[in-house]
C-alpha cells in the first residue's frame, strides 16, 4: 500500500486550518525583495520612461457615485427648467438602467443646494463641501469623466481594473507588479473600508486577478486586529513563532523544489511579511501619538477605527510609511432616492477627512510626490427618479458624465477641467475616459501605461487595455 506523503499531508493540513489566515486573506501583498525573479528595477526599467512626479497613490474611493450636480458641476439656469420634462435632444436615445427605464416622465431636478466659486482659481463647489471648497485652489476638477458601465459592479471593475468582467488586476495591483514596494515592514498596497449601505464592496476590487497573488491589496480592519491574525495565539511568543514560521518555510522550500510551484514561494514571503508586520502594523494604526492640532484638522471621528475619517489618518501615516498605494472605499453615495438628505450624511462623513488630508500632506512636504484622487464610478441624472416634490428628489446612475478631483503628485493645482452641456448629461468638451484617468495616474508614476503588461493566455494585458490617452493639461 502506497503511504501518503508526510510533507503534502502537513502542508494539506496547515492550509486547510489557514484558508482564512495569513496566507490567503490577511497578507496578499509582498515585497518584491523577497523575490529574486521580480526586483524592482526588472520591470520598473522597462515601463518607467520620464522622471515620476508621484512616488505614491491615495485613492478616495466614494463608492455608489456622488452626484456631481449637487457637488462640482453648477448649472444655474436648470433653477428655470425645474420640473420640465428632459429634452429628447439632451437624452439622445441614451440607454437607462430598469430603475427609470419605464418612468412616464423624466422631470429636470435641480439641485437644492448653493454653488460659490472658491479660492483664486474660482473652481464651483457646493455648500454641501466647505472643507473641500477651503482648499480649491490645491485641486484639479475633472468634470468631463465618462465611463462604459451603467451600473455599480461593473462600474467600479471597469474603473479599479480596466474591464467591465471580474478577474483582472486592480490598479494596486499592477503598480506593485511595476513598482514594487519602498518599505519592507508594510504591504505595498493597503485597502479599507468605511460608510454603510449602498452596494457591496468585494475583495477581487483590491486582488491580483491574473498577476501572482503576492501582488494584491492586503486590507485593514476596524475590528480587532487590523490585519487577520496579527497577534500571536495564546501561549505562543515571537521566539517560538520565528522557529515555527522557519520550520514552515524548509517544509515549503521542499515542497516547491520538488513541484516548480511559483505561488510556494509567494506564500513563504507572505509569511516572513506577516512577521514583521507584527512589528510595523500596530505602530502604525496606534494614533496615541498624533497631537491635538491633527485631530482638529481630521476631526474627532479621526479618533474612531473604521471611520472615513480614521482611514485618511492612516493614509497620510502609510504616506510617511512609503507605502506604494493606499485604496480608501466609503459606501452610501447611491441615492436613487431623498439625495438631499442623504447626500449630506456623506458629505458630513466625507468632506473634512478629505480636505484635511490633503492639507496634512502638504504641510508635511508629502503633497508633491503624493498623488491623491477622489472620485467615484460613475455620475447621477439630472432628471428625477420617482416622484419630484419641492424638497425631494432622487438621481438614478449616470455614465456619460461625473466629476472627480485630483490633487498633488504632479497634477496642476487650481484649474478645472471639461464641461458638460447645461443639463450636466453630456461632456460638450475636453472628454476623458476612465482609460485616459488611469493612464494619466501612471503617468505620474513616471510609468508609460502602454508599457505596463503582463501576459496572460497567449495576450498581453494592461491596465489600459488597449486605449487609454495621458492628459497633459493636467500636469503641472
Amino acid at each position: 500500500m502506497k503511504m501518503p506523503d508526510p510533507l503534502n499531508s502537513t502542508r494539506r493540513n496547515f492550509f486547510g486550518r489557514s484558508t482564512c489566515g495569513l496566507g490567503t486573506a490577511a497578507l496578499a501583498s509582498l515585497l518584491r525583495s523577497d523575490f529574486a525573479d521580480a526586483s524592482p528595477s526588472s520591470v520598473a526599467a522597462d515601463i518607467q520612461t520620464h522622471t515620476p512626479t508621484a512616488k505614491r497613490v491615495i485613492y478616495l474611493f466614494q463608492s455608489g457615485a456622488p452626484s456631481q450636480l449637487d457637488l462640482f458641476d453648477h448649472k444655474p439656469n436648470l433653477a428655470d427648467l425645474r420640473a420640465s420634462e428632459l429634452p429628447n435632444s439632451i437624452r439622445q436615445g441614451q440607454r437607462l438602467t430598469g430603475m427609470t427605464k419605464d418612468q412616464p416622465s423624466f422631470p429636470v431636478a435641480p439641485s437644492t443646494f448653493r454653488f460659490q466659486r472658491r479660492g483664486q482659481s474660482g473652481a464651483w463647489v457646493s455648500d454641501l463641501l466647505p472643507h473641500t471648497a477651503e482648499i480649491a485652489d490645491e485641486l484639479c476638477f475633472v468634470k468631463s469623466m465618462h465611463t462604459e458601465a451603467i451600473n455599480h459592479d461593473p462600474a467600479i471593475t471597469f474603473i479599479q481594473t480596466g474591464a467591465q468582467l471580474a478577474g483582472r488586476p486592480c490598479m494596486g495591483s499592477w503598480l506593485s507588479y511595476g513598482l514594487g514596494s519602498e518599505n519592507k515592514d508594510l504591504p505595498t498596497f493597503v485597502a479599507m473600508v468605511s460608510g454603510a449601505g449602498g452596494q457591496p464592496l468585494y475583495d477581487r476590487l483590491w486582488g491580483s486577478g491574473f498577476l501572482p497573488t503576492r501582488y494584491a491589496g492586503v486590507k485593514f480592519r476596524s475590528v480587532g486586529d487590523p490585519v487577520l491574525f496579527l497577534s500571536n495565539p495564546p501561549g505562543v511568543d515571537a521566539a517560538m513563532r520565528r522557529g515555527f514560521l522557519d520550520d514552515l518555510a524548509e517544509l515549503n522550500e521542499l515542497k516547491r523544489q520538488k513541484v516548480g510551484d511559483p505561488e510556494i514561494t509567494t506564500r513563504i514571503a507572505q509569511y516572513e511579511m506577516a512577521f514583521r508586520m507584527q512589528t510595523s502594523v500596530p505602530e502604525l494604526t496606534d494614533i496615541s501619538d498624533e497631537p491635538q492640532h491633527t485631530f482638529d484638522l481630521y476631526g474627532e471621528d479621526a479618533k474612531k477605527p473604521g471611520t472615513f475619517a480614521f482611514n485618511c489618518l492612516l493614509a497620510r501615516r502609510l504616506a510617511e510609511r512609503d507605502v506604494r498605494f493606499v485604496q480608501l472605499f466609503h459606501r452610501g453615495w447611491d441615492q436613487h432616492t431623498d439625495l438631499p438628505n442623504k447626500i449630506a450624511v456623506q458629505c458630513k462623513d466625507t468632506d473634512r477627512a478629505s480636505a484635511a488630508l490633503v492639507q496634512d500632506l502638504k504641510q508635511r512636504g508629502l503633497l508633491k510626490d503624493t498623488l491623491v484622487v477622489w472620485g467615484g464610478e460613475f455620475g447621477r441624472t439630472v432628471y428625477c427618479q420617482g416622484k419630484l416634490t419641492a424638497n425631494d428628489y432622487g438621481r438614478d446612475h449616470h455614465p456619460r458624465a461625473f466629476s472627480i478631483w485630483m490633487a498633488g503628485g504632479g497634477i496642476n493645482a487650481g484649474i478645472t477641467f471639461g464641461e458638460t452641456d447645461e443639463f450636466s448629461y453630456n461632456v460638450v468638451r475636453d472628454p476623458v475616459h476612465v482609460h485616459d484617468l488611469n493612464a494619466t495616474i501612471l503617468h505620474c508614476l513616471g510609468i508609460d501605461h502602454s508599457g505596463l503588461t503582463f501576459k496572460y493566455q497567449g495576450r498581453h494585458h494592461r491596465l489600459t487595455d488597449v486605449h487609454g490617452n495621458v492628459l497633459q493639461s493636467l500636469l503641472g
